[in-house]
């Protein structure tokens, strides 16, 4: 059972955590040989990130190719006084939302949001819109990634 405290990284932890942001599927070997640490080192310490929750899974991001004419938008999304927890009881049905977080500053909430098209997002947005409590929308359209180092938190 793994204790209560919070993990504490030390400079290798931070460096062999952005190693794997970069590629997951870097050989213990080569990340070893980046590091300057032994591979049975890279071993254990992957192990106790692992089983602290540092690391939660490894996953597989689909490239911009793959999703083809789909696009993704980012929504900032303004909610009216003890209204948040209706509406993200109702978002979270939306299958074209990825992800939604609870955010500070303008807005109490931003969705990341994927559709097939112009339409279908605009219908997204509409539905979005008419959720009970939510009281305005912001949209903005992603035009390219310049930097991906996983799904967003």
């Amino acid at each position: 059972m793994s204790d209560s405290r919070p993990i504490t990284l030390d400079e290798i932890d931070r460096q062999l955590l952005s190693l794997l942001q970069i590629n997951a599927r870097e050989s213990v070997a080569t990340l070893a040989r980046q590091l300057g640490i032994a591979r049975t080192t890279v071993n254990s310490r992957l192990e106790r990130l692992e089983k602290n929750k540092v690391i939660t899974g490894y996953g597989v991001r689909l490239g911009q190719r793959l999703i083809g004419g789909g696009l993704q938008a980012y929504v900032g999304i303004k909610v009216q006084p003890r209204s948040g927890k209706e509406v993200v009881r109702r978002l979270s049905v939306m299958g074209q939302v990825q992800q939604l977080c609870a955010v500070s500053g303008e807005f109490d909430y931003v969705a990341w949001l994927r559709s097939d098209s112009p339409e279908q997002l605009d219908q997204l947005l509409d539905q979005i819109g008419s959720v009970e409590g939510v009281e305005k929308t912001t949209t903005s359209i992603i035009l390219s990634s310049k930097v991906d180092r996983g799904q967003p938190v």
